[in-house]
């Protein structure tokens, strides 16, 4: 079941557009852990899936993830060890640093990255039928030049 987020927001708050892309967020979060786990991905959750978006297809090392992700080294560490007991990821022996570690997604790792991506145009595609196809375009364009500014 996808979470409901409280509609009832308090009127001397200001109803803004951090508030609306937060929600917007929040619910597609969920809606995309649900289906994920729908899809027989019984180990999925948000956290976790905040640490697999940090790691590309084809692997990284461990301290240039820790680097990356804005929690702690313990929190990633627990992530990674509860990804690697289930079969998610792996953890290799780093060539170049004797004691860093590369982490690498297993074969169950890339069915589970090749079903989100199914799930997220599936979930694309439900938005584009409630919105229309020009309002959905509009949307688009619109989060990409948000996000624009930000990549600069």
């Amino acid at each position: 079941m996808v979470k409901q987020l409280d509609e009832n927001i308090d009127p001397a708050l200001p109803d803004h557009v951090g508030w609306r892309l937060w929600q917007a967020s929040r619910s597609w979060q969920a809606e995309f852990a649900e289906a994920m786990r729908a899809a027989g991905h019984g180990w999925f959750s948000e956290s976790r899936a905040g640490l697999l978006g940090h790691i590309p297809r084809r692997g990284i090392r461990q301290a240039t993830l820790i680097e990356r992700v804005d929690i702690s080294k313990q929190a990633i560490q627990q992530l990674l060890d509860g990804l690697e007991t289930e079969g998610v990821i792996a953890r290799l022996p780093d060539p170049e640093d004797k004691r860093g570690k590369l982490v690498h997604y297993t074969q169950r790792g890339l069915a589970a990255l090749g079903d989100g991506d199914r799930i997220k145009l599936e979930i694309e595609r439900g938005y584009r039928d409630r919105l229309g196809q020009g309002p959905f375009e509009a949307l688009m364009a619109a989060l990409r030049g948000l996000a624009a500014r930000q990549a600069r």
